[in-house]
């Protein structure tokens, strides 16, 4: 009788510690040693340097940007003292309430909108058009007894963030169209379309801007000029489709052929081919580029202070453009890029949730 031989362990192999990780990567030979440790004394020294000007030698509240001068350290009270300037720009003094509200309405709707709950074909557009609805009505105001104050005196944070939010409002459904009629079977229609795309995608942002702000005013009619800052969201937006939509183009063209020619088969109508199976999984697939082109078109929200918008960089130029602070525009600039890093790795940690939420998914 023989003896069965035992099974072989199949269990996987202990993942490495952390030392045993850092002997590998970090000190596998001699130089790899040495710039080890240079790298991590540069890196001590930087971050005692800053945080030895930014927090222990820093100046944090004065009266006087004069007060300032001998300090050794950062002189936040700049921010103190031109904050208002910095984040509401000329919005009224007494109305600037409306103006921080309005900003947290983007905000939260921005949260919300992250919510599983919230993701509906339905849901998510009315979640966005209302939030985008009550922050135009409290910026501009004129009902409810709301004083009307004019886009002309929008200007800081809250004329970027309405920026960036009427561009994805505006930009997103316009991208899903284009990409959609680039793959129409109609050859007029797929080939205006692809000219449209490919010409406003090899101009800069600048000339796009440019021309509707400047242009615009005198080859269109009275009636379709609006003001310079609805001509210039909608510029953008088109340049932001125009991106947006090669990007769900690529989705769609990622996904096996067989599942639309089966739902046609099924006799599904195309509106429910379309909204039911193939954009979903388009923007599943496309999600890395979608919230890489999210982040790059808030960051761009800056170029407009070219052409005469007060957002918050020309807020932050004006807050230091002469007096008694004219000295210290590095806090005020740091306090810029503060801003604009919480918002933009806000929406990098988000997408990288959803890449998370959508591998467990197909898992």
């Amino acid at each position: 009788m023989t003896m069965a031989h035992p099974l072989p362990d199949l269990a996987p192999p202990p993942k490495p510690g952390p030392i045993d990780w850092a002997r590998r990567r970090l000190f596998a030979s001699v130089l790899d040693t040495i710039i080890t440790l240079a790298a991590l004394a540069f890196t001590f020294w930087l971050v005692v340097t800053l945080f030895d000007w930014a927090i222990l030698r820093a100046v944090w509240r004065t009266a006087d940007g004069a007060l300032c001068q001998g300090a050794e350290g950062a002189c936040w009270a700049v921010i103190d003292a031109r904050g208002r300037l910095i984040l509401f720009g000329l919005y009224p003094f007494e109305e600037q309430w409306r103006s921080a509200l309005a900003c947290l309405v983007i905000v939260a709707t921005m949260i919300l909108s992250c919510i599983p709950r919230f993701w509906g074909v339905k849901t998510l557009p009315a979640l966005w058009l209302g939030g985008f609805a009550l922050f135009v009505l409290l910026m501009r105001g004129g009902v409810f007894g709301l004083p009307l104050v004019t886009t002309e005196k929008w200007g800081g944070l809250s004329l970027t963030v309405f920026i960036f939010a009427a561009v994805f409002v505006i930009g997103m459904p316009l991208a899903v169209g284009l990409a959609l009629a680039r793959r129409s079977d109609l050859p007029v229609v797929r080939f205006l379309t692809a000219l449209l795309i490919d010409t406003v995608r090899s101009l800069p942002l600048l000339t796009i801007l440019f021309t509707a702000a400047v242009v615009a005013p005198f080859v269109v009619p009275d009636w379709a000029e609006g003001d310079k800052l609805s001509r210039v969201i909608v510029a953008f937006a088109l340049f932001y489709a125009c991106y947006q939509a090669e990007i769900i183009r690529a989705g769609i063209q990622a996904l096996p052929t067989g599942q639309e020619e089966a739902a046609a088969a099924l006799g599904m109508r195309y509106r429910s081919r379309v909204f039911d199976i193939v954009l979903p999984q388009a923007f599943r697939a496309s999600l890395p580029a979608t919230i890489n082109q999210v982040v790059i078109t808030f960051k761009e929200t800056s170029i407009v202070t070219i052409i005469g918008f007060f957002e918050i960089t020309a807020s932050a130029s004006a807050a230091v453009g002469r007096g008694e602070w004219a000295a210290y525009y590095v806090e005020v600039y740091v306090f810029v890029a503060l801003v604009y890093f919480v918002f933009v790795f806000g929406l990098s940690r988000y997408g990288a949730y959803l890449e998370r939420r959508a591998r467990l998914t197909r898992g």
